[in-house]
């Protein structure tokens, strides 16, 4: 049966699957080291989610008060409520200043200071002195449309350093050797309908979060976890995925993100009596406390019945006071968003807001040269030969629990850029790739034709809202033993209906109902992951919020939780111990203790 399908072969040194914000900056940084690279994307590049990123990027420039790594590092392993790992976030903030610089150097437009230097905006839980100075002035902008401006520049150096795009070709499955290594990926072709296997010496997976999941995402339609669903059938354990980030403010009713560097400019969250109400929760950072903690908040107004609206179940987010000045320099953006989408003119109305999912800290475990790892023999990092993962697809565990506004920009670069320089001293231009075994594609273009050919009772649009409806209301901001296990047992029974999906499609050229169909098995398989994690984490932690678990358990807890699911949904838990060590002496570990903003 599969052998009716032809597939054309490629061959190359480097490939990249995705071309948001880290599919780029890896694509250009292998290009830049002589590796013969190809970027495959599902999207045209510079529509990739990475361009809807609003706020900034971290990094301790020091451009607009005191700054240093070390206080961003404190900060980030704070952030992460002490799951994320110390070297790999010691990696991330020293790395986040060179390659800030060179991202400048690129021909990103950030905003300026007066005397010409990047502009740097405050942030959630970005602090100065290990949290007992004041807030830090770390996040550097261009406007309001940071990511914009990076995903563009990072596809203008890909397209200038010689890297080989192939655009609107989704990819179906990693190929792996009989040794547990990646050999590449089979790909289809959307606009032909052909199949293609590209080969390489190390694949890289930069296909960004499964936000889709739920029902209110700030994320794209296309943010359907596509590596993650890859990994899991290629019997790779996913991390941390009970680690779901809700943005404090997503418009209500749309979910289109309002970035938090409205609240860093001066915007302030307001309930139904027009209180600040962000005082009583976090004191001192106030309305810029991390985003668990603004969410929760948000949620206690809405439950204690201070909720704004007819139903009483949203927040105001207040710009009024900051002056057209401010809002058309530094929010010009937002202010269009709450226009079109909350029908609100900024200077003069509140913009109505609700937490809605906005970043998944699990994905595919890596270390921090975005080689994937995974539990084998009893190590808990022993490296898949060939198999790289970056961005939010990835869990190099640097956000822990719980991930500060503008790290994820900052993530994208930095492990871009840390995959780059790992492939360059390790993989040897137009070296010879090992023959594949006849049947290495069968699986792949099995599922493919059984999926092509499915004529079951149900539409994959059916499923999908079922799934996303499950998860937000079982894996939200609040949950508890009860919501968890009927959360469970709903997603177990939507995941086995996928083998009752329809696909009424059976044509190869521009199937969009075929290509749905495999974003919602990717995504099935993530949901299920997230919610069988969660219902098994019993404690609070970051992101992760239990009623009849309300604190933090180190004693038992302080692990990432690893998660393999199979083709008919059975579940298998097992844990990775939590990096508490750093790569140099200059910096100390720092030991678990209260969170408090």
């Amino acid at each position: 049966m599969p052998a009716a399908y032809k597939i054309h072969e490629h061959k190359f040194d480097m490939l990249v699957v995705g071309a948001g914000g880290a599919g780029l900056r890896a694509t250009f940084g292998l290009a830049q080291k002589g590796l013969k690279t190809a970027c495959i994307t599902k999207v045209f590049p510079t529509r990739s989610h990475t361009v809807a990123a609003q706020g900034g990027v971290a990094a301790a420039l020091g451009n607009m008060g005191e700054d240093d790594w070390r206080y961003h590092f404190y900060d980030t392993i704070k952030g992460s409520d002490w799951l994320g790992d110390q070297d790999a976030i010691e990696y991330m903030c020293r790395e986040a200043i060179p390659a800030i610089i060179e991202l400048e150097h690129q021909g990103v437009p950030f905003s300026r200071t007066e005397d010409g230097r990047i502009y740097q905006r405050p942030f959630g839980g970005m602090t100065t002195r290990y949290g007992e100075g004041p807030a830090a002035q770390r996040t550097c902008a261009a406007a309001d449309r940071t990511g914009h401006a990076i995903l563009h520049t990072l596809y203008q150096q890909s397209l200038a350093h010689d890297a080989q795009f192939f655009i609107e070709y989704f990819a179906l499955d990693l190929i792996m050797g009989a040794d547990g290594s990646c050999q590449g990926v089979l790909a289809m072709d959307l606009a032909e309908g052909t199949l293609h296997l590209f080969r390489a010496q190390g694949t890289v997976l930069a296909t960004g979060g499964y936000g889709r999941a739920y029902f209110s995402a700030t994320s794209a339609h296309t943010c359907t976890g596509d590596g993650g669903g890859m990994a899991l059938r290629a019997g790779i354990g996913m991390q941390d995925m009970e680690f779901v980030q809700f943005h404090p403010t997503g418009i209500y009713g749309a979910g289109c993100l309002i970035t938090e560097g409205v609240r860093g400019e001066g915007g302030i969250l307001r309930n139904a009596d027009g209180e600040r109400f962000m005082e009583r929760y976090a004191p001192s950072a106030k309305d810029l406390a991390s985003r668990d903690v603004v969410s929760r908040a948000m949620t206690m107004e809405i439950r204690e019945g201070r909720g704004v609206g007819e139903h009483k179940d949203h927040m105001l987010l207040d710009l009024t006071h900051l002056g057209p000045e401010v809002i058309h320099e530094k929010l010009p953006g937002i202010a269009e968003s709450a226009r079109i989408f909350a029908n609100v003119d900024v200077e003069k109305q509140p913009i109505p807001v609700i937490p809605t999912v906005h970043y998944n800290m699990g994905g595919i475990p890596t270390n921090y040269h975005g080689e994937v790892v995974t539990l084998r023999d009893g190590d808990p990092d022993a490296v898949v030969p060939g198999l790289y993962a970056i961005g939010e697809a990835a869990c190099v565990s640097v956000h822990g629990a719980n991930r500060l506004g503008s790290n994820s920009l900052l993530d994208l670069v930095v492990f871009g850029r840390a995959v780059a320089n790992r492939c360059a001293e390790t993989i040897t231009p137009s070296s010879s790739l090992p023959d594949l075994p006849g049947d290495a594609c069968d699986a792949a273009l099995a599922r493919l034709d059984s999926l092509r050919n499915a004529n079951g009772g149900t539409p994959t649009a059916v499923i999908r809202d079922k799934m996303q409806r499950a998860m937000q209301a079982d894996a939200a901001v609040f949950r508890t033993q009860e919501t968890l296990e009927a959360g469970v047992a709903k997603i177990r029974e939507i995941h086995a209906s996928f083998a009752d999906v329809k696909v009424s499609d059976r044509s190869l050229v521009w199937n969009s109902d075929l290509v749905e169909t495999f974003e919602l098995k990717n995504l099935l398989d993530q949901a299920l992951a997230t919610i069988v994690c969660a219902e098994n984490r019993k404690e609070s932690r970051g992101a992760h919020a239990r009623d009849d678990y309300p604190d933090r358990d180190d004693a038992n807890w302080h692990k990432h939780s690893l998660v393999w699911v199979d083709d008919s949904g059975n579940t298998r838990i097992d844990y990775r111990p939590v990096h508490m060590y750093t790569l140099s002496k200059d910096v100390d570990v720092v030991p678990p203790k209260k969170r408090v903003y």
